[in-house]
């Protein structure tokens, strides 16, 4: 645990770093890049005449009721609703782009044991979501009467228009850049010091691989090599006669 802790000292800037710029890069694309969505949801209500065995087993009204939900939301997502759909919001602000993608922000849901069931749209735009979910639960209230002989569809709750945007999670995504940014600064600290062959202590030369210490060979930086020679001719060139004369019989 110590060594652990010690290693992260070691690399704290690195991974401080790291968190720093992951951060900015999920920020600027959260706040610069990302299109903000908005949401609006239609709820239906689908009353089908259930005979005195169903309604004498709960268990298997229940199971008919999931069953049920499930092919009404694939005749909600079906080209049959989806193409008059399309048609009537290709030109609308938000509009998703086409028929697979407006397929794609459709989402269907129910609670437990009801027969209510949700149509939730998002879109760019707040006025296209609402419009787009309430075109959709018409559509399929027209629809579905001819496709299963249902003729008792109501819309509960028409869609209404939600200004507050459902995406992006700002909070949310600059909680998860700082913590994804210290989970990569963590790992390249660790990778780093795994991968690192540099021997920085003579403690590991002789506890870790057991050689015997010879001795210790300080570096000099070359500034200050230059610096001692210079000196040295400086010194020889006053105090040392034989040097001096050395010099100028050369120079004769």
């Amino acid at each position: 645990m110590m060594q652990i802790l010690a290693i992260l000292r070691k690399h704290i800037r690195m991974i401080l770093g790291t968190t720093f710029v992951v951060t900015l890069a999920v920020a600027f694309v959260t706040f610069f890049v990302m299109a903000p969505k908005y949401q609006a949801t239609t709820q239906l209500l689908v009353n089908r005449k259930l005979s005195s065995e169903m309604q004498a087993a709960q268990l298997q009204q229940t199971q008919a009721d999931v069953q049920m939900i499930n092919t009404y939301k694939d005749i909600i997502t079906s080209p049959t609703v989806l193409k008059t759909v399309d048609k009537e919001v290709n030109n609308y602000p938000g509009y998703p782009g086409s028929m697979s993608a407006l397929k794609n922000e459709i989402s269907v849901s129910s609670q437990q044991n009801s027969q209510v069931f949700s149509v939730t749209v998002k879109a760019t735009d707040p006025y296209t979501a609402a419009e787009i979910a309430n075109l959709t639960a018409k559509t399929f209230k027209k629809k579905v009467g001819k496709i299963m002989s249902i003729n008792n569809v109501s819309i509960v709750s028409p869609a209404s228009i939600n200004k507050n945007p459902v995406s992006p999670r700002k909070t949310l995504n600059l909680l998860a850049g700082i913590v994804v940014g210290l989970l990569l600064g963590i790992g390249f600290a660790f990778i780093r010091e795994i991968t690192d062959t540099t021997v920085t202590s003579e403690k590991f030369l002789t506890d870790e691989l057991g050689l015997t210490n010879l001795g210790i060979i300080n570096e000099i930086a070359p500034e200050e090599v230059k610096k001692r020679i210079h000196h040295k001719k400086e010194l020889h060139g006053s105090d040392n006669p034989s040097f001096a004369a050395q010099t100028s019989q050369r120079r004769v």
